[in-house]
């Protein structure tokens, strides 16, 4: 099993991560849907496509972009859309 926490919460679960380049990709209904809000913020990987990106909320502290996705992401990457993944303090094992 593989916990994503941040500020003190589990805010994703799952046994079934795609690992892509060291990082943990959640399926978006292992991800507690409650502590993400949209963010304006893209990002561009040459081989996976256009990232987007959530920030994260618990306890009322936001850590801004700290979760991103690719919605529609080349095929070389296929298996991690729409998939969650995690950085910026989010502690994920």
């Amino acid at each position: 099993m593989v916990r994503a926490r941040w500020n003190g919460a589990v805010i994703a679960d799952s046994d079934d991560t795609v690992v892509v380049e060291g990082n943990h990709y959640f399926p978006r209904a292992a991800v507690d849907a409650g502590v993400l809000s949209e963010s304006a913020t893209t990002s561009l990987c040459p081989w996976k496509g256009i990232a987007h990106y959530h920030h994260v909320t618990v306890d009322g502290r936001v850590n801004a972009d700290a979760a991103w996705y690719y919605p529609d992401p080349k095929e070389a990457a296929a298996a991690i859309e729409d998939r969650i993944a995690f950085w910026k303090g989010v502690e994920v094992g």
